[in-house]
């Protein structure tokens, strides 16, 4: 049965990333338990610019769980208290009346804040720049069963390739690691024969671009794979970390 709730908010609000920010308090009524999270901020928006005041600026696109773009900070978890969902997914009834909920942006300095809830997010586009291709040949499409690839294998791959680089493994990391992301990207490929040309190259460029953006080491406390809403798993991790040695190994003995 659907129900109505009465709720207080601590929204962090900050004009731009030189800007110091602080918690603004809010009140909203009567929200459905069936509304989204996002729904919920589109009704308190509404309120503000009656009362002509700046709506809360917060990142979103696709509202279905995979664009990655909803990142917030909800009561001291990424994309708040559910596991395997993103912001977008959370829903209000994951509440109770007269709950005070508490919403901040991701907290890394490679994800410097734009505004408000918004987050620059464009460092992981640079990882995957700087290695996450695979070489190609021009002509006809290859038959698709020409190149045989063994089940776990393509599962694997495919499961690697869901990550949608929300950056909720750097948010949850007490490092700001983003070793779960850049493995989950490098995975993807390492994985499957299409992947094999560049796979020392890649995987040295992306580590290389990862340090670069200022992420913090790994320290294996696992909250990255925790709090991931795609579940992607810590085998990723040591998949990156042997395949980085071997390039390493094998840019020694050139």
């Amino acid at each position: 049965m659907e129900k109505n709730l009465n709720l207080n908010l601590k929204v962090w609000r900050q004009k731009n990333a030189s800007d110091k920010g602080k918690f603004e308090e809010y009140k909203v009524n009567n929200i459905s338990t069936d509304m989204s999270f996002l729904e919920m901020f589109d009704v308190l928006n509404d309120k503000l610019v009656t009362e002509d005041k700046d709506p809360i600026a917060f990142d979103h696109d696709c509202r279905e769980g995979i664009c990655g773009s909803c990142s917030m900070f909800i009561n001291g978890q990424p994309h708040g208290p559910k596991q395997g969902v993103t912001t977008c997914q959370l829903h209000m009834r994951s509440f109770n009346d007269g709950d005070t909920i508490v919403v901040e942006p991701w907290r890394a300095s490679p994800f410097p804040v734009i505004k408000d809830l918004v987050v620059d997010r464009s460092a992981f586009d640079r990882i995957i720049s700087a290695g996450g291709f695979i070489s190609v040949n021009t002509g006809n499409a290859q038959d698709a069963n020409a190149i045989p690839i063994p089940k776990e294998n393509a599962d694997e791959a495919f499961a690697a390739a869901a990550c949608i680089g929300c950056g909720a493994c750097v948010a949850a990391c007490k490092n700001a690691s983003a070793m779960l992301f850049v493995s989950a990207k490098v995975s993807q490929f390492a994985l499957l024969p299409q992947g094999q040309p560049e796979r020392h190259q890649r995987v040295s460029e992306m580590v290389a671009q990862m340090d670069l953006e200022g992420f913090g080491a790994c320290t294996n406390t696992g909250a990255c794979s925790a709090e991931c809403p795609k579940g992607i798993s810590l085998t990723h991790i040591a998949r990156m970390n042997r395949d980085y040695l071997a390039a390493s190994l094998s840019s020694n003995e050139k």
